[in-house]
């Protein structure tokens, strides 16, 4: 709301109609007087829209924004090329620093903005589901794979929402440990390998699917046990209102 109450500008509304009206001629004026913000509503909009442009967000804009050029890097000529490959790498590394930053600066200096809450998870999956797409695209990794992490990822995400009016899942050690996985893995197919490294690879890989599938499952167990606690708590509420 923007002015100050009668009662705090100075008086009971008789006082002041004894007085000249504020901004009158002549008028004296109170030392604490509070003005209306000019733009009235508009102008409260304003301020509060000025907390979206916070660091936290604007990296997570970075991110969204390195999506499109991620996958051009990627299919630079034909999607072979170590270069363009290499310069595909750097953009993904990149999206993947600013997804650990923003969200431990937004955190921990209370930055945390209902965009945030909404754009951070889909710059994450967004970054991470084209680079798997370019990669089985261009051959590099069994579409299965992709359906593997992507429909685990997209799931959950669901899975989340429909639970969330009995609590919020919250995020596990061995969900960021698949996480840190993913990334790593991702990273090195990115890259065009040779020899060893393209064996280890793909162990790294099979390492994620599989985290990827363990976490998964364990957050079904863990939305169902909310889920079944949420309705009890409610159910034992509405008796003790019976009573």
């Amino acid at each position: 709301m923007t002015g100050v109450p009668a009662s705090a500008a100075g008086g009971s509304p008789g006082a002041k109609s004894a007085t000249s009206a504020p901004g009158a001629p002549g008028a004296p004026s109170a030392p604490g007087d509070a003005r209306p913000v000019r733009g009235g509503k508009l102008g409260a909009a304003a301020v509060n829209q000025a907390s979206l442009w916070n660091i936290a967000n604007i990296l997570t804009m970075v991110r969204l924004v390195l999506v499109p050029g991620f996958v051009v890097l990627m299919l630079m000529d034909g999607g072979y090329d170590p270069v363009w490959r290499a310069w595909a790498w750097a953009a993904f590394a990149v999206a993947m620093i600013t997804d650990i930053f923003d969200g431990h600066l937004a955190r921990t200096y209370n930055l945390v903005t209902d965009f945030g809450k909404i754009a951070d998870p889909i710059a994450d999956k967004a970054i991470m589901g084209s680079a798997l797409i370019c990669l089985s695209y261009l051959g590099d990794l069994p579409w299965w794979v992709t359906a593997v992490i992507l429909g685990r990822e997209l799931g959950i995400t669901l899975l989340r929402f429909v639970v969330i009016r009995y609590g919020v899942i919250p995020a596990s050690r061995g969900g960021k440990l698949k996480t840190l996985a993913q990334g790593t893995a991702v990273g090195m197919y990115v890259l065009v390998l040779e020899g060893p490294l393209a064996t280890l690879r793909f162990w790294v890989m099979a390492v994620a699917v599989i985290l990827t599938v363990v976490t998964g499952l364990d957050y079904v167990r863990q939305a169902i046990v909310l889920r079944r606690r949420g309705i009890a708590e409610r159910q034992a509420a509405a008796e003790g209102a019976e009573r």
